[in-house]
C-alpha cells in the first residue's frame, strides 16, 4: 500500500512560520476548549441535575462514564482513519457530532436520554481528543511541539477553569439553570467547525485501505462489557458472584479474540507491533494509570465540596481552581523548558512524584479540611498531572516512524481515557458502596427505610434534610471521598515506575509530515 508520487511535496512545505501554525491550529484549539468545557461546565452542575431528574448515586457516576467510554472505545477508530482519511474532514465530524450529543442533553426530559446523549457526545470527544494530537504532530517537529503544547496547556487551562465557574453560575441562576451546561458549547462548536474548514490544510494520503470494524467491534464490546461489571459491582450485585464471573470473563475472552483478530488484520486498528516499542509500551501503562487516577479520584471532588463541605455549585467551580492553576502553569513551563532544552525525561519523573505527593495529601481529606489547605493539595495533584499527561504522548511520537503517528497518539489517548472511564466507573462503585455501608451504620433501619429522606442509594440534597442527619451525611460523603485517593496512591505509584524505565531519546527536529516523506521516499528507493 503506497502512497502517490505527489506524498513528498506537500511535507517539503512543512516547515511553516509560527503564525501560520498557530492560525492553522485556532479552530483546533477552539475545538479543544469545548470539549473540555462540556466536561467541565457538568461537573459542578451535577448533584442538581441528579437531584431535578431523580437519578441515583449509580446514575451520577454513568452520566460521567457513559461520555469517558464512548469516548475511549471510538478513539483508536479515529486514530486509524487519520492515518489514512482527511484529517480535517475527521475531526469537523467529530465536533459535528458533539453538537448534536450536546443539544440532545440539552433538552433531556430524564436520566435516561441524558445517558444517550452523553454517548454522542463521548465519541465526539473523542475524534477531537485523538485528532488535535495528530495533527499537530502532523505539522510540527517534536522539539517544537513542547512550546505548542504549552499553547494547548493554556487552552485546557482556561477551559477547564472557566468550566465549572460558568456551571456554578449557569445551576444558580435561576432563569438559566443546569441545561445551559449542556447547550452552552453548541455555538463555540460550530465556530471550531467554521475555522477548522478556513484555516487547517492537511495533505490527504490516498490509500488503497481496509478499515478493521470486527476489531474496533471487539475492542469496543470487551472495554464495555468490564466497565459494565466495574460499575455495577458492589452495588448491583456482590463483587464475588456470578454476575461478576460472566461479566469478567465474558470481557475478556472478547477483548483476547480482538487482539487475535488485529495481529491479523491488514489494517488494525490497535497495530500490536508497536507494543514492541518500550517508549510506547511503557508510556501506555503510565498514561492509564495517570488516567485512572487522575479522572477516578477528581471526577468526586465536586460533589465532595457540594455535599461533604455544603458549598454551592458557584463556590465548588472557584474551589477546583487551585488544581487547575497547578496543571496549566507546569504544563505550560514545562512545554516551554523542553523545547527550550531538548530533555524531557526529568519532566515525567518529576510529574510522576509531584502526582503521587497530590494524590497522598488528598487522602487525608475529612469534612473539616480547610480551604486554604485542600487548594494547595489540589495544586500540588494538578502541577503532577500538568507535567505527566502530554509530554507521555511527546516522548511516544518522538520515538515511532511518522507512518504510526495516528495510530500510537489514539493508542496512548485510548489507554487514558480507558484508565480514567475504569477510574470513574470502579471508584464510582466503590464511593457508593462506602457511602451506603457508612450510612446504614450511622443512621440504622433509618437509613434502609430511607427515613428523613436519607436514602443511601441517592444523592441526597442536604438543603432539604434536618441537621443532624445533614452533620452524617457530609461526614460519610467526606471520608468515602479520601478512601479514593488513598485506592489511587498504589496506582500513582506504579505509573511513577513504568515512567522510571522510559529511555531518554532526542526530540526530533522533523515534522510529522517530513518523516513521513523521508520514510516513502527510502521505502521507494529501497524498492527499486
Amino acid at each position: 500500500m503506497t502512497a502517490t508520487s505527489a506524498q513528498p511535496e506537500p511535507a517539503a512545505a512543512a516547515p511553516t512560520s509560527r503564525r501560520k501554525v498557530l492560525q492553522a491550529l485556532s479552530g483546533l484549539m477552539v475545538g479543544m476548549f469545548v470539549s473540555i468545557l462540556a466536561s467541565t461546565v457538568v461537573a459542578n452542575a451535577l448533584p442538581r441535575i441528579i437531584t431535578d431528574l431523580h437519578g441515583t448515586q449509580t446514575v451520577y457516576t454513568w452520566i460521567v462514564t457513559t461520555e469517558l467510554l464512548a469516548m475511549t472505545a471510538t478513539v483508536p477508530l479515529w486514530g486509524k482513519m487519520a492515518d489514512l482519511y482527511s484529517k480535517k474532514l475527521l475531526i469537523q465530524l467529530s465536533l459535528g457530532l458533539f453538537v448534536a450529543g450536546s443539544l440532545i442533553a440539552g433538552l433531556t426530559p430524564n436520566v435516561e436520554i441524558l445517558i444517550v446523549s452523553r454517548a454522542v457526545q463521548g465519541v465526539g470527544a473523542g475524534g477531537m481528543t485523538a485528532l488535535s494530537m495528530v495533527v499537530m504532530a502532523a505539522m510540527i517537529p517534536p522539539r517544537e511541539l513542547g512550546r505548542y503544547s504549552g499553547i494547548f496547556g493554556a487552552v485546557f487551562g482556561i477551559g477547564t477553569v472557566a468550566g465549572p465557574l460558568i456551571g456554578g453560575v449557569l445551576v444558580d441562576t435561576s432563569w438559566l439553570g443546569w441545561r445551559w451546561c449542556f447547550l452552552l458549547g453548541v455555538p463555540f462548536t460550530i465556530v471550531a467547525i467554521v475555522l477548522l474548514q478556513r484555516t487547517l490544510d492537511l495533505p490527504v494520503v490516498r490509500k488503497e485501505v481496509k478499515v478493521d470494524y470486527l476489531g474496533a467491534l471487539l475492542i469496543t464490546v470487551g472495554v464495555s462489557t468490564l466497565l459494565i461489571w466495574s460499575s455495577l459491582a458492589g452495588n448491583q450485585f456482590a463483587w464475588g458472584s456470578w454476575w461478576t464471573a460472566g461479566l469478567v470473563g465474558g470481557g475478556l475472552i472478547i477483548l483476547a479474540l480482538a487482539v487475535w483478530v488485529e495481529s491479523r488484520a491488514a489494517e488494525p486498528i490497535i497495530p500490536l507491533g508497536i507494543f514492541r516499542n518500550r517508549t510506547v509500551a511503557l508510556a501506555t501503562i503510565a498514561s492509564a494509570l495517570v488516567g485512572v487516577a487522575m479522572f477516578g479520584g477528581t471526577v468526586f471532588l465536586s460533589q465532595y465540596f457540594q455535599v461533604a463541605l455544603g458549598k454551592s455549585p458557584t463556590v465548588a467551580g472557584l474551589m477546583s481552581l487551585p488544581m487547575v492553576f497547578g496543571l496549566l502553569v507546569s504544563s505550560t513551563v514545562a512545554g516551554q523548558l523542553i523545547t527550550k532544552t531538548g530533555r524531557w525525561k526529568g519532566f515525567l519523573v518529576a510529574g510522576g512524584v509531584v502526582m503521587l505527593g497530590g494524590m497522598g495529601l488528598l487522602a487525608t481529606i475529612d469534612g473539616g479540611t480547610g480551604t486554604v489547605l485542600l487548594g494547595v493539595y489540589m495544586a500540588v495533584l494538578g502541577i503532577g498531572v500538568g507535567m505527566l499527561m502530554q509530554n507521555l504522548v511527546l516522548a511516544a511520537q518522538n520515538d515511532v516512524p511518522a507512518q504510526d503517528l495516528g495510530s500510537t497518539t489514539s493508542v496512548l489517548t485510548f489507554f487514558r481515557s480507558m484508565g480514567g472511564t475504569i477510574g470513574v466507573s470502579a471508584l464510582g462503585a466503590v464511593l457508593a458502596n462506602r457511602v451506603t455501608t457508612l450510612l446504614t451504620e450511622k443512621l440504622g433501619p433509618m437509613a434502609g427505610a430511607g427515613g428523613s429522606g436519607a436514602d443511601t442509594h441517592a444523592v441526597p440534597d442536604i438543603s432539604k434534610l434536618p441537621a443532624p442527619v445533614v452533620r452524617i451525611i457530609q461526614d460519610v460523603y467526606a471520608t468515602a471521598t479520601a478512601e479514593l485517593f488513598l485506592i489511587g496512591v498504589p496506582l500513582t505509584v506504579l505509573a511513577l515506575v513504568a515512567v522510571l524505565f522510559i529511555k531518554e531519546k532526542p526530540l526530533a527536529t522533523l515534522s510529522g509530515e517530513e518523516r513521513l516523506a523521508r520514510e516513502r521516499a527510502a521505502a521507494s528507493s529501497s524498492g527499486h
